[in-house]
This record gives C-alpha cells, sequence and structure tokens, in this order.
C-alpha cells in the first residue's frame, strides 16, 4: 500500500478514538468508586467504537484505490450516490494481481470511468446491473462479470450473493471490491478475505 494522508480524515480518527479511551477512562472510574451499572455506558461505547471502524474502513479504502486509480473519489461519490437510492452494486478495483483468470467474463465495455456511467450500469433494469464492474486503472474494462463464491460463514446473519462474490474473489487475489446492499443501502468493501462497512458520510 502507497503511503496516504488524508489528513482531515486520520485528524478525524485519532480524536475519535481518544474520545473512546475517555470514555473507558470514565467507566474505570465509576466502576472503582460506585455500584452503577455500567452495561448502558458499554452499549454506548460499543456503538462508538462501530462509527469509528466505519470511518476508518472509508479512510483506508481510499488509501488501497488511490495508488492503482486517479478515479478514487468518482468511485466514492457514485457509490455513496447508489446507497441512497439503494441500487444495488459490485465494483472490482484491480490492483497488482490481473483478475482475468479469477472471474467469468462478463460484456466488454473498455470507456473511461465516470460516476455517471457507473450509475447507469447498476440502474435496476439494465441488462448489466447484476453482475460486477471491473475496473482497471482509470477505465471501466467490462460490467456483468461473475465472481467467484465464498464458501465461509460471516457471522449468523446469511450473506447475499453480492457478498459472497466479493468475499469469494477477495480469498483468491488483492483485488478491493466494493459493494453496495440493494435491501439496506450499506457499503462495505473487502480486501484479503475480510469484509470492512463504510462509513457513507466519510467516502
Amino acid at each position: 500500500m502507497n503511503t496516504c494522508d488524508f489528513s482531515p480524515m486520520k485528524h478525524k480518527i485519532e480524536a475519535d478514538i481518544k474520545e473512546i479511551i475517555e470514555q473507558l477512562e470514565k467507566s474505570l472510574n465509576v466502576l472503582q468508586k460506585e455500584s452503577n451499572c455500567l452495561l448502558g455506558s458499554f452499549e454506548e461505547i460499543k456503538n462508538r467504537f462501530v462509527q469509528v471502524q466505519s470511518v476508518a474502513a472509508s479512510f483506508y479504502m481510499n488509501c488501497y484505490l488511490s495508488e492503482y486509480t486517479a478515479k478514487y473519489e468518482d468511485i466514492s461519490r457514485c457509490i455513496q450516490q447508489l446507497s441512497l437510492i439503494r441500487h444495488g452494486a459490485l465494483l472490482v478495483i484491480e490492483r497488482s494481481i490481473a483478475v482475468d483468470s479469477f472471474i467469468q467474463k462478463g460484456t466488454l465495455i473498455r470507456a473511461e470511468l465516470t460516476p455517471q456511467l457507473l450509475a447507469t450500469i447498476f440502474y435496476p433494469g439494465n441488462p448489466l446491473h447484476d453482475g460486477a464492474v471491473l475496473i482497471r486503472g482509470n477505465e471501466i474494462v467490462s460490467a456483468a462479470n461473475i465472481l467467484p463464491l465464498t464458501k465461509q460463514q460471516v457471522g449468523e446473519k446469511k450473506l447475499g450473493t453480492r457478498h459472497r462474490a466479493a468475499l469469494g474473489l477477495s480469498e483468491q487475489c488483492d483485488a478491493v471490491i466494493l459493494v453496495v446492499s440493494e435491501e439496506t443501502g450499506k457499503i462495505s468493501f473487502t480486501i484479503d478475505g475480510s469484509f470492512y462497512p463504510i462509513s457513507t458520510s466519510t467516502i
């Protein structure tokens, strides 16, 4: 990974972590001095930590992408818009390992990446919207690609096809795969066989 420095976001993560540490220290002081129940405080800290993790995931996603495409801001804007209107999406951003041998190739596009083109591809009813878009550099190479599905179980909730496909490809190469859930609008990305939720307010 390149050394990236999106300073405002990095400073926000640092401030949020310090805030959580302060909350934990307060809880420890309460535990030592009083008999009050701390379960409510723990729940609040847990929720705050999930928020910070989501912001951090957004930061690192941009770090991972910025070395391989100058269009990472366009990608971020597009998935945020898709999230707001709950249009499902699956984007593969190729990095150092070519993904061609791991996917079932779809429809060749070979066009410069723009948010408008991505939004059109993932518009419900478009024949290309169900598969994955392959991005190489600043270009949309192809759409409607089929990715290998993971066999692993993630938590108690059953993963949808897009999420299983994203995880499956990330287990086999170093691509970053972005997923927008059609049901919830939530955004996540996979890398090295792991999922990370993304904060839509910071991408």
